[in-house]
């Protein structure tokens, strides 16, 4: 039997399997130094950038960030979500454990009824108006100098109110730690001059992290020359997760 390319890509999407990339120690560079010029947290201005239309669902970033930061079993800090569209215009969203095995295909939604299907990974949006920030009633979640939204889990006392405030869902009370919990996108490293692993782990360069201070910088070139797009602008939370393709259906 004959099959079409638009029949070939509607497949890749919708079956990933997840021991298409193998993650190890030495990819996610653990053993890479510090380097000697010692961190500055003025004058920065990091974006995080993902590319729809490279994300091929492998779940590579999901299993680098879940070696790299110890996110307990059931919880993630980044996840892949599959948006599948229907012939008739119905829209099928699964993200089966996060995507962290990758995708098997999707028996609800056959294939010929299928009109395309595309992934796309979430993660904390570290926002420049953060809501979390806010209704902390204790200042343990806060906006550091250099932009990015952490938590301090030695302040933190689990009342979850910044979990209830977060709009996109991010953030996960940790049963371990009992403390709040999300994606700092591995502050421990990017202050250290590294990627976050997410980014070192994605096979495709569908994640891209850097610096647009810097208006050369590979980053802030990719601003300047794509079309992106943030979830949910109308929040007015001013996400610095910039999407490339982002699909009028993905929530």
């Amino acid at each position: 039997m004959k099959v079409s390319r638009r029949d070939l890509l509607k497949r890749a999407c919708l079956l990933v399997p997840a021991g298409a990339v193998v993650l190890s120690r030495r990819l996610l560079g653990a053993g890479d130094k510090a380097p000697k010029k010692k961190y500055s947290l003025k004058g920065h201005k990091y974006t995080f950038i993902v590319d729809t239309r490279k994300c091929i669902g492998c779940g590579a970033c999901v299993r680098a960030c879940k070696l790299e930061n110890e996110v307990p079993k059931g919880f993630f800090r980044t996840w892949v979500e599959r948006y599948t569209i229907g012939k008739d215009s119905k829209v099928t969203v699964d993200s089966p454990d996060g995507a962290l095995h990758g995708f098997q295909e999707l028996e609800s939604v056959p294939l010929t009824e299928v009109a395309k299907a595309f992934f796309v990974p979430k993660l904390c949006n570290h926002c420049s108006d953060p809501p979390c920030v806010p209704v902390c009633p204790v200042g343990a979640t806060y906006q550091s100098p250099d932009g990015v939204v952490l938590t301090d889990p030695n302040y933190c006392i689990g009342c979850a109110y910044c979990i209830q405030a977060c709009p996109y869902g991010v953030r996960f009370k940790n049963p371990d730690t009992r403390t709040a919990d999300k994606c700092t996108w591995c502050y421990h490293r990017i202050t250290r001059g590294l990627l976050p692993a997410c980014v070192e782990a994605c096979p495709t360069g569908a994640r891209q992290f850097g610096d647009v201070a810097d208006p050369d910088s590979p980053t802030a070139k990719v601003l300047h020359s794509e079309r992106v797009d943030v979830l949910r602008k109308e929040l007015g939370t001013d996400p610095k997760v910039c999407y490339i393709g982002l699909d009028t259906e993905v929530r």
